[in-house]
């Protein structure tokens, strides 16, 4: 069967299914329908989903697939020949579409350190930034780099803008940054270098929640501008 998906080892423990080398929304809702899939469906021995732009990748345990491969078969074929199954026999849906999450943020230059920069580097009013960010529902790709990050696109290009180039050694939880066409949300007080724009009140990872990730991949999200009291208001509460 041809999957039009590339499918390799990662180390002795893991296989990667490619799904593309371009990352779009096509390619990353086929990463999210098999993630979604399988969340629901494991496989014996299957220890870990790894979602990210075009690629899922997945931990299993070798030695309980060792209980069940044929003798001459190896770990990886035995998975290998399982998701080739899965994928030929389950109609997956690839338009498959996450939550729809309403953040809000606020843009107090308090809160925000580069948004006057980004404004003039782009020759925009902070307002007309503000304006740009919030007018645009993003796709959640992947969470990385920090438990519960989410890498979010697309940004509209007037904003579109580069990391920092020295990065700082600490950045606000919560802070919502631009990266590229990307723009993201510190779950905790980490270094880091994308251009901070604003703060959510919002606690982005909670490890005292069954599920401790606010976002997850496949979600929509919108952003919506509060003032600096309400975000007072809402991260005391």
């Amino acid at each position: 069967m041809t999957t039009g998906i590339d499918i390799y080892p990662l180390g002795d423990h893991a296989i990667t299914l490619e799904f593309g080398n371009v990352i779009n929304l096509p390619t990353n809702q086929k990463v999210v329908a098999l993630f979604k899939h399988l969340q629901t469906n494991p496989f014996i021995g299957l220890v870990d989903l790894i979602p990210a732009y075009t690629t899922l990748t997945l931990v299993y345990d070798i030695a309980v697939i060792n209980q069940h491969r044929a003798v001459h078969q190896t770990t990886y074929q035995w998975v290998e020949d399982l998701i080739l199954r899965i994928l030929q026999t389950n109609n997956l849906q690839y338009s498959f579409v996450g939550r729809t999450v309403k953040i809000p943020v606020c843009y107090h230059s308090s809160l925000a350190p580069d948004t006057e920069w980004l404004a003039h580097h782009h020759n925009l009013t902070v307002n007309e930034v503000i304006e740009l960010h919030t007018s645009t529902t993003y796709h959640v790709y992947m969470l990385g780099f920090l438990p519960g990050f989410p890498y979010m696109a697309t940004v509209p290009e007037k904003i579109a803008t580069q990391r920092k180039s020295n990065p700082r050694k600490q950045v606000a939880a919560g802070s919502v940054g631009i990266a590229g066409n990307q723009t993201g949300i510190y779950p905790f007080d980490s270094p880091g270098g994308w251009q901070l724009i604003g703060q959510t009140p919002l606690k982005n990872f909670d490890v005292e929640k069954m599920d401790p990730a606010l976002l997850l991949p496949g979600d929509a999200v919108t952003f919506y501008a509060i003032s600096l009291d309400e975000f007072n208001l809402q991260k005391q509460a």
